[in-house]
């Protein structure tokens, strides 16, 4: 190769300069004005995928809108429980900003109400809205459970299992928050498999305004009057039914709904 051929080629290719103790120590070499080789190990190739990482970390808000509804979710934030907005941006050290949108989100969505003087809190569901999310409930989380069967693979169905088993594990040790977590865990999990996003972002919109009375009952009930219909299901799954499945689910919703119609009705309804 001549002379100039090769000065060519080290302008494309980055080569190590020096190895000691095991690590790189590069020249930094340009393939062309605006192309550069990244060594594996070097401090650019380290800065590089530390900015990689940072891009694909999702933005404050997001984390903290997160944050909130898991509150709401996992009890707690109990119905009619109001908090302060300074109290939330404390308790999740966060700005002030971001805990607002999080708040205008979970408005919109009906997870918090405004109580004036700087206060939210999770609204109390009446029996009338209850009617109206069991209807809800009841022609959403059958369909997908249907179609998830309809799609779902072995590996998912195991998945399924293992959550199963912490859920009820959660229930043997009356652990509340764990139970609700890894309830709400498997009904989404399930639903995921359907595909179905617009089905899917209607079923989420739908446990969180559910899920907070669920609290109530645990609390009044104890885990231990909490049964489900999840074991159904999954026979229902792995034996291939989707119509099944689908019923398993169907039972499982009006069980949880007719325990919270317990906790709302006055005493000798």
């Amino acid at each position: 190769m001549s002379s100039a051929g090769l000065s060519y080629c080290r302008h494309l290719i980055k080569i190590p300069a020096k190895i000691q103790y095991g690590k790189f120590r590069t020249q930094q070499l340009l393939c062309s004005p605006k192309t550069t080789i990244l060594m594996v190990g070097s401090p650019s190739y380290e800065r590089r995928s530390s900015l990689n990482a940072d891009f694909h970390k999702p933005p404050t808000h997001e984390i903290v809108y997160r944050k909130i509804r898991e509150m709401i979710l996992f009890g707690e934030l109990a119905p009619g429980q109001a908090v302060t907005i300074q109290g939330l941006v404390t308790d999740l050290d966060a700005g002030m900003t971001p805990v607002r949108e999080a708040i205008r989100r979970l408005t919109a969505e009906g997870a918090l109400q405004f109580q004036g003087n700087r206060r939210v809190s999770v609204p109390e569901l009446t029996l009338a809205q209850l009617d109206e999310l069991a209807f809800a409930r009841q022609a959403i989380e059958p369909q997908l459970a249907f179609l998830a069967a309809q799609k779902i693979t072995p590996a998912a169905i195991s998945r399924l299992e293992s959550i199963d088993d912490s859920l009820n594990a959660a229930v043997r040790r009356g652990d509340v928050k764990a139970y609700l977590e890894h309830n709400h865990r498997f009904h989404t999990t399930l639903y995921e498999q359907a595909e179905a996003g617009i089905l899917f972002a209607i079923a989420q919109m739908l446990l969180l305004r559910g899920g907070p009375s669920l609290r109530v009952v645990c609390g009044r009930l104890g885990t231990n009057g909490l049964p489900d219909k999840h074991l159904q299901a999954l026979s229902a799954l792995r034996s291939g039914s989707p119509e099944a499945v689908a019923n398993a689910i169907r039972d499982d919703v009006n069980q949880g709904i007719e325990q919270i119609r317990m906790t709302l009705s006055p005493p000798g309804v």
